[in-house]
């Protein structure tokens, strides 16, 4: 349903934001509304690679109204939410086998354990491109918090989730179903985005920043909890680039892996990344065979990092099948996308993915995306060429452009870096804009 969107006053304390939410749960449909595109705040986090500030301000300036659907209030679904069969037929085949690898032998492990670690990450990189990880260093309170968070932003009423909408062009920001970008094939499902990095010395808090100027002061707490998230997703993120770097035979030389030495060329590569954070929200669904919650995608990023709820939901396209990939608890999964399959001269591949709904129960995760700094150069490190035993697949390129691509000209799929890598050949700046045939 679209919903009108009321302006009601900021809460003067979280206790009466939850009273509110889950007053919106009960309540009949509005009638619909269409939104005008917010403008970018003056102290945006937003990440410049998707467009320029020329381009934001041009879009914001020229966009035009948005329908908005609040789907916990639908009865069915509406015709854009419907998805072809060959895109959202259920699931038949098992569980996928994702190891779970302990990487907390990097800080205290010795060198057979790290070498075990990197055989097991070898092998699933080599067939799916997805692991989970225990051992991870993320307190369990810290990762409950986060999770809880999400779901009393997304409990709020319309109107106050739509105070921090996306504005097009950009990263960050609230969108329901994606309806700002795509008008056919919308996922049933809410986000909230943000970007992270770490600044010089860490000075700057940019999720707390974000936060109270998007949503007001009220939500300052909030924004505490996901700067702390992503600084441990930060830290796990570039352990995990170690483990990577060692399954592909590129890792420090035997007496530097017995010391337990840190360092190498990914964890490098990425130690100023800018990086995305999503909390991702997916309501119970009236029609879930009609719909999905994440239409089949592969990420452009260079990795994820998934913390889900004990809602299964995500499922991995292996030799044609949709496998699922069951919640462990405690572990986060992890999965390779374009940058680094780039990164690792294609050894290592990101695979098509996607999420599915129920009927009965509303599903929660929280995606880290990690990304290079948007000017960095992406490039194998010479070994990984030599490994391969292959020149080189993928030219040179910025995540700037990588991003700018698949956000305004590309789909994310297994064939992303074959196109862009036409798409760069004939010149970027005499390519026609086109919008990605659906939202993921």
């Amino acid at each position: 349903m679209v919903s009108r969107a009321r302006q009601e006053p900021r809460s003067s304390s979280s206790s009466s934001s939850s009273k509110r939410a889950g007053a919106s749960m009960d309540g009949s449909p509005a009638p619909p509304v269409l939104l005008r595109a917010p403008t970018p705040p003056s102290n945006s986090i937003d990440l410049p690679a998707a467009a320029s500030d020329k381009e934001k301000s041009e879009a914001a300036a020229g966009a035009t109204a948005t329908a908005v659907f609040d789907l916990r209030r639908e009865p069915k679904i509406p015709a854009p939410f419907v998805w072809p069969n060959e895109d959202a037929r259920p699931t038949l085949a098992a569980e996928l086998e994702v190891p779970v690898v302990d990487v907390g032998v990097f800080r205290n492990g010795d060198a057979a354990a790290r070498r075990r670690a990197a055989e097991q990450v070898a092998a699933a990189c080599a067939t799916h491109g997805f692991f989970q990880v225990c051992g991870h260093g993320v307190d369990a309170g810290l990762a409950r918090a986060a999770l809880d968070g999400a779901s009393d932003f997304f409990r709020l009423p319309l109107c106050e989730k739509q105070r921090a909408r996306r504005v097009p062009g950009t990263v960050s920001g609230y969108t329901s179903a994606h309806a700002d970008r795509f008008a056919s094939k919308l996922p049933w499902k809410e986000t909230l985005s943000f970007g992270f990095h770490d600044g010089a010395g860490a000075a700057s808090p940019v999720v707390v920043d974000y936060f109270a100027s998007t949503l007001g002061p009220d939500f300052v707490g909030m924004g505490r909890v996901y700067q702390r998230y992503c600084e441990k997703m930060k830290e796990l993120s570039l352990t995990i680039m170690e483990l990577l770097e060692l399954s592909l035979g590129l890792g420090l030389g035997v007496e530097e892996e017995e010391e337990g030495c840190a360092g190498g060329y990914y964890r490098d590569f990425f130690a100023d990344s800018r990086s995305i954070m999503r909390c991702n929200y997916y309501p119970p669904c009236p029609e879930p065979e009609r719909t999905l919650g994440t239409g089949p995608h592969c990420d452009p990023t260079a990795l994820t990092i998934l913390l889900q709820d004990d809602v299964g939901g995500l499922e991995v396209l292996v030799d044609g099948d949709w496998r699922p990939v069951r919640p462990v608890p405690g572990a986060m999964v992890i999965n390779i996308g374009d940058t680094f399959m780039a990164l690792s001269n294609g050894r290592y591949k990101s695979c098509l993915h996607r999420a599915v709904v129920n009927r009965r129960q509303e599903r929660r995760s929280l995606a880290f995306f990690l990304c290079p700094r948007e000017d960095r150069v992406v490039r194998p490190p010479a070994a990984a060429a030599a490994a391969a035993a292959a020149p080189r697949r993928y030219p040179d390129f910025t995540w700037a452009d990588l991003m700018r691509f698949t956000q305004r000209h590309y789909r994310a799929d297994t064939r992303t870096l074959d196109a862009f890598t036409r798409w760069l050949a004939h010149g970027p700046a005499q390519e026609p804009t086109t919008a990605p045939p659906a939202a993921t």
